[in-house]
């Protein structure tokens, strides 16, 4: 299959590539900086800035699907990433007749999103930074969840807890909007994803995805994420 990524230089971006090329994929990886993606057989890196959409409609052409892992550090300030990248890439899904899109969302977006036991995280960090820091990356989401809902795409909204890096995949937990579970590693993100492209399970529904048998410290997670990292 012929799978466009969109974010491929990003932390996730990055694992979606590996577990693409896996499972047998021929890959465009579209970035803003080609340098940082090291040549691999079936993988052609494409300079495309997400919020042009005409560099954005040629990226998609000849594709059969398109994964979009974009993500944005928070911050107080507007964020639109999500919603005009992902406006962008459905409008030229459109113009080119591509149907299946995974894009990546987050657990938070479902209001009932309250991992049992974890009431550290539920009481004081959930406040803290989904509810204050990260406000404006998750207002934008939900906007890009509303306009994603809205096309006839074949679409599936990927909701992944708290990111953190582990190498390999593990028995990751997928379940229909909202799961318990407080995190998410990224290769068991990407390898989700990438596993939708051959099962419709999840088509025009949102897939929570939970890494449950390996756990990262909280605290100097959400300090990572919070400073450091993009999805």
């Amino acid at each position: 299959m012929r799978t466009v990524i969109f974010g491929a230089t990003g932390p996730t971006g990055h694992r979606l590539i590996e577990q693409a090329l896996a499972a047998g994929h021929q890959v465009t990886a579209v970035t803003r900086r080609p340098g940082a993606i090291a040549p691999q057989t079936g993988l052609t890196a494409v300079t495309a800035d997400v919020t042009d959409p005409d560099a954005v409609a040629r990226a998609v052409a000849g594709s059969d699907a398109v994964l979009s892992s974009l993500g944005s550090p928070p911050s107080r300030k507007p964020i639109t990433v999500y919603s005009q990248g992902n406006a962008n890439i459905v409008a030229a899904m459109h113009r080119h007749g591509v149907k299946r899109l995974i894009t990546v969302s987050s657990s938070v977006m479902d209001p009932t999103w309250r991992p049992s036991g974890e009431f550290f995280f539920n009481n004081v960090m959930d406040p803290l930074v989904n509810r204050r820091i990260g406000r404006t990356a998750h207002e934008d989401m939900r906007r890009m969840e509303a306009l994603v809902r809205n096309s006839d795409l074949h679409w599936t909204i990927a909701r992944p807890s708290g990111l953190f890096d582990h190498p390999d995949a593990t028995r990751y937990q997928l379940r229909e909007d909202v799961a318990d579970g407080l995190f998410t590693a990224r290769v068991d993100l990407a390898a989700s994803m990438v596993a939708q492209l051959s099962d419709d399970r999840f088509v025009q529904r949102a897939m929570a995805v939970i890494t449950t048998e390996v756990r990262p410290g909280i605290v100097g997670l959400i300090w990572r994420e919070a400073v450091a990292n993009k999805k």
